[in-house]
């Protein structure tokens, strides 16, 4: 039941919302809301691009809205910015004025929570008082025009310097999203989901949470070991438990948790799987299972 919050960009009329990636990261659900009217709707996920930290989301049944006003000419170094953003997540938008200081900058973010550190190249620098809940917002040039998409900051210096997305870059991304190319490393939609906890795993993914290395799982036996089925779930309704092995799907054999990712990441929500699964008795099982929709 945890929440987080950030701030994103009205694309279109009918509701097409450009954020980072790292905004909405592992969420169940997405809701939006407009600062100038405080309508707030249902968003899903359009598609991703973890690597370059950027997502579009779709609002429901919206029209009519306001959208920005993009400027993909080119900056320079010194020009005065604006970021605006929803800060520290308070519900109201604040602007936080600043100059460019680089336009070719490379940051490597820390990791949050579920959320792993990146390294983002081509950022726009700039020196802003820019905080946690201003990301996905928009970094304004003099005229008022968006030139970039806030995505990170430094903590604990008396000088805030803060990074955006070339507004360029991210429209690139929302363009393949749209034509539905996952090619590189975006993706389309939210994640096909089981719904079980590997046990020894240290890595997420489709279908499976954290815990320890792959490298002891993979030496301590075959297949990838349940250590926890979430309740409404697919794995759940399927009768599979902790303890339990799942050594297939659809056929291919299962060797880790890795390889349980893998496999889960080629379906979508909806689509039906055979499942096979040794149980703590060591007895075979096999079921029918239809993936839901997972976290983003």
């Amino acid at each position: 039941e945890a929440e987080a919050a950030g701030t994103g960009m009205v694309l279109t009329s009918d509701g097409l919302i450009l954020t980072n990636n790292h905004v909405i990261d592992d969420s169940t659900e997405i809701t939006v809301t407009i600062a100038s009217t405080g309508e707030t709707y249902t968003a899903t996920l359009v598609g991703a691009d973890t690597e370059n930290d950027v997502a579009l989301l779709q609002i429901d049944d919206a029209s009519g809205l306001e959208t920005v006003t993009l400027d993909t000419d080119a900056e320079s170094i010194g020009d005065a910015v604006t970021a605006v953003g929803n800060a520290d997540g308070g519900g109201v938008l604040m602007a936080a004025d600043g100059e460019i200081t680089d336009l070719e900058s490379t940051v490597t973010t820390s990791s949050s929570a579920t959320t792993e550190g990146e390294s983002l190249d081509g950022m726009i620098e700039i020196v802003a008082d820019v905080v946690s809940g201003d990301s996905g917002g928009a970094l304004l040039d003099s005229d008022g025009e968006v030139i970039g998409m806030t995505t990170a900051a430094s903590v604990g210096s008396a000088t805030t310097v803060a990074y955006a997305v070339p507004i360029e870059d991210a429209l690139r991304i929302v363009e393949q999203i749209l034509a539905g190319d996952e090619s590189g490393t975006v993706t389309i939609g939210s994640p096909a989901f089981l719904g079980v906890q590997i046990a020894e795993q240290a890595t997420t993914g489709p279908g499976y949470g954290r815990g320890p290395s792959s490298e002891q799982q993979s030496t301590e036996s075959s297949g990838a070991e349940i250590g926890g089925v979430i309740d409404g779930t697919p794995a759940a309704d399927a009768g599979l438990e902790a303890g339990d092995v799942i050594t297939a799907v659809d056929g291919t054999n299962v060797t880790d948790g890795d390889a349980l990712s893998t496999l889960l990441a080629d379906y979508d929500p909806g689509d039906t799987v055979t499942i096979t699964w040794t149980d703590t008795a060591g007895e075979t099982h096999t079921a029918d299972v239809t993936l839901m929709v997972g976290p983003a």
